[in-house]
């Protein structure tokens, strides 16, 4: 029986992706001037299901020098953007510890948690990141509770579940922005005028207000912009992409 050239496997008989072998792990060679990844679990496959993301950051635990960062989901590289320009971070690590626990059917299970959020303070907090639909199982939500319960004392010192659909794919792109611009491209005399403008400014309504009142160019304003929403000095609604159209407003003190 001959099979025409244009007969495409599971194009109507079977809607479903078809299961295909794994790859296997990718891992990545040195890179010059920047750090390995540091977890003790590399999640990063192919993946027809699944945002896997490698990317490289910056923390004060790594003195500035770029390290390479693992995320499982784009959910997971939200959280990590999100930790990594917020002020008073210390550290961010990837799937950092592996540990026993007693799963809900008895046996006993291991979990590698997929990250840990070291605070100037000292505080380290543990993060477990999952989607909606999955935390509303009531199997899923025994299984973390049992996770919850066996953190090592000296590993961590609070366990937070954060829901994936809290990052909105708009607002996963402001996030992505901003930590570059936070980490890599850095520009305090930029961010002092603007911030000394939108101090001063009695008709600021818009990015875009700004433009005729700085005598630097638009790029510069916008990327200050992004900055000081992450230092949490200028507010906007991260649940929409972020332009010079976009209305923000000063942060109350």
């Amino acid at each position: 029986m001959s099979v025409s050239f244009f007969d495409i496997d599971h194009d109507t008989w079977n809607y479903g992706k078809p299961k295909l072998r794994s790859a296997g792990k990718i891992n990545l060679p040195e890179i010059h001037g920047v750090l390995p990844f540091s977890g003790v679990r590399n999640p990063i496959t192919v993946s027809s299901t699944s945002h896997k993301t490698t990317f490289t950051y910056k923390t004060k635990a790594n003195r500035g020098q770029p390290r390479v960062g693992l995320a499982e989901s784009g959910a997971e590289l939200a959280v990590a953007e999100r930790s990594l320009i917020t002020p008073g971070v210390y550290d961010v690590e990837f799937q950092p510890v592996n540990f026993p626990y007693r799963h809900p059917t008895g046996r006993t299970a291991w979990h590698t948690i997929d990250q840990r959020i070291t605070f100037d303070s000292g505080l380290r907090r543990f993060v477990f990141v999952r989607n909606r639909a999955s935390l509303l199982k009531p199997w899923v939500q025994d299984e973390i509770d049992a996770i919850a319960d066996a953190v090592p004392e000296s590993e961590a010192h609070e366990f937070a579940v954060v829901e994936a659909e809290a990052f909105s794919r708009p607002y996963r792109e402001n996030l992505r922005r901003m930590h570059r611009y936070v980490s890599f491209e850095p520009d305090p005399a930029a961010d002092a005028m603007v911030e000394d403008t939108i101090e001063h400014l009695k008709t600021l309504w818009r990015m875009a207000d700004l433009i005729p009142h700085l005598d630097i160019p638009p790029y510069r304003i916008f990327r200050s912009c992004l900055r000081l929403i992450a230092a949490n000095k200028l507010q906007a609604n991260l649940n929409a992409v972020i332009c010079f159209h976009s209305r923000i407003w000063r942060s109350q003190s």
